[in-house]
């Protein structure tokens, strides 16, 4: 288990969606964090208290979490000075990237001679099965994008917590490093072998009560030439009864690919309806779900409005406005 409170390393992130980790544990497990350490040169802000290694332990933080997910997940050599002291100041420490905590050397010399724990979460604690691609039992809904970080774990978790607002089952299913420190459990799905990733998914995804829905969290997306695979692996692993379609409307480029620019919702739409009705030909996309954090409140009603319009679906921001027409579609969906 990993010890709450934490205090979340935000590094030297140059924007505030390379701290995307820290955004979304401090967005859905606020009580959980004490402050944030920031170093030179950091563009992002959680808007937490800043504090010293000393103050937030002082404060009761046990963890130090880093809160960074840079491109390929790499431990950068100028945090190590922080991470060290962070250990000989007695945190623990949890990460979520590609790079272990426990390969690095020092840290783990200085983990071992102070007694404290190195988490990595970006590791698979199962042995996987091969898909089998056997219906199950249950139903399921899968959040699918346009691109990377425009919101698919956001719009899971709002709908999770609206369900079970309303009395409804359901159960939200972590397939990333940010979900998994939020929820404690599920799978990292980036870090599974390729030929058990669709596999993975099934697990995370059992057979359920008839009237039960998993609340699958997307990754990359179909179009993105770096991380395409682990939505493929979503789809036919996930068998979506219902697909939720994901955009950020301000990117101007993919992300990390200025050569691309973002599909339309309505390539996304056709491209995941056909690869997901291989596996459920019943599935139905029900909804799209917008993320207008950089939108004034005008032009995020003038947009979803527009995309209401154009699509014949429902839109809504499920963090800013709320999920209710997105679960309304599910429930219509009988």
């Amino acid at each position: 288990m990993i010890e709450t409170p934490y205090l979340l390393f935000l590094g030297d992130a140059p924007d505030g969606l390379a701290a995307k980790v820290a955004q979304g544990i401090k967005d859905w497990r606020p009580d959980n964090c004490v402050g944030q350490f920031r170093m030179e040169g950091c563009k992002a802000d959680m808007k937490l208290p800043d504090m010293t290694l000393a103050e937030a332990k002082a404060a009761g933080a046990k963890t130090l979490v880093i809160g960074v997910a840079n491109r390929g997940g790499v431990i950068s050599q100028a945090w190590k000075k922080v991470l060290i002291e962070a250990l000989e100041e007695g945190f623990d420490i949890a990460s979520g990237l590609h790079n272990l905590l426990r390969n690095e050397p020092d840290l783990k010399a200085v983990a071992e001679a102070t007694g404290r724990t190195l988490h990595d979460v970006r590791i698979p604690s199962v042995q996987y099965p091969i898909a089998n691609g056997e219906k199950r039992t249950g139903k399921r809904c899968l959040a699918v994008g346009t691109d990377c970080s425009v919101g698919k774990m956001y719009t899971a978790l709002c709908m999770d917590r609206e369900m079970k607002e309303r009395g409804l089952k359901s159960s939200f299913r972590a397939t990333g490093q940010t979900g998994i420190l939020v929820t404690g459990d599920g799978v990292p799905l980036d870090a599974v072998i390729a030929d058990f990733m669709a596999g993975s998914i099934e697990y995370l995804t059992p057979d359920n009560d008839d009237d039960h829905w998993d609340m699958i969290e997307g990754q990359g997306s179909l179009f993105h030439a770096s991380y395409s695979g682990v939505t493929m692996a979503l789809i036919h692993g996930g068998q979506p009864d219902a697909l939720v379609l994901c955009h950020e409307p301000t990117r101007e480029h993919m992300r990390g690919l200025p050569g691309y620019k973002l599909p339309s919702l309505e390539q996304v739409r056709d491209m995941a309806m056909t690869l997901a009705s291989w596996v459920n030909p019943d599935v139905k996309v029900v909804g799209i779900s917008v993320n207008t954090q950089h939108m004034s409140e005008e032009d995020a009603r003038a947009y979803l409005a527009k995309v209401e319009a154009e699509m014949g679906l429902p839109a809504t921001d499920p963090y800013r406005y709320g999920a209710g027409p997105l679960v309304d579609a599910l429930v219509a969906l009988g």
